[in-house]
């Protein structure tokens, strides 16, 4: 499996990527709390929030 080393999106392109690969990475791991990327989803679910909560806005 290669390296990934994922950061805080810079713009709307890589905020969608990043929600891919959390829609990849659920449909994998699932609840399985002890599946060796389950961390990794929980990374990238953490920057997608951060993300969300600077860049997009609230709706009312």
């Amino acid at each position: 499996m290669p390296q990934v080393q994922p950061t805080l999106p810079h713009n709307d392109r890589e905020y969608r990527q990043l929600v891919k690969q959390l829609d990849r990475l659920v449909d994998e791991v699932g609840e399985d709390e002890n599946h060796p990327l389950a961390s990794m989803m929980e990374v990238i679910g953490v920057l997608i929030e951060k993300y969300e909560d600077e860049n997009v806005a609230e709706l009312a």
